[in-house]
């Protein structure tokens, strides 16, 4: 493979990991904040309010891993062909 498909890939699976790892923060932050609706069996403008926070804090959840996991992201470094090999023959 060459190495900028190997980059390319590398992307994809970092791309696919910070997303995939969102969703489930967003589906978990989701829950623990909307869960007074079913537990105390909320109706009305309280249900609405507790929904709307929780769905206002999971999309945040969501925005900031996705940013952390691809920040802290670097495409991987070329090697050198032989190990301990620093620059090329001369």
């Amino acid at each position: 493979m060459t190495r900028d498909r190997v980059r390319r890939d590398a992307v994809t699976v970092q791309t696919g990991y910070a997303l995939g790892t969102a969703a489930l923060l967003a589906a978990a932050l989701f829950c623990l904040v909307g869960a007074p609706v079913p537990v105390f069996g909320l109706h009305g403008t309280a249900r609405d309010v507790v929904l709307v926070a929780a769905s206002a804090v999971a999309a945040v959840g969501f925005v900031v891993r996705v940013a952390r996991a691809l920040w802290r992201f670097a495409p991987p470094v070329a090697q050198p062909s032989q190990p301990g090999r620093t620059s090329p023959d001369s």
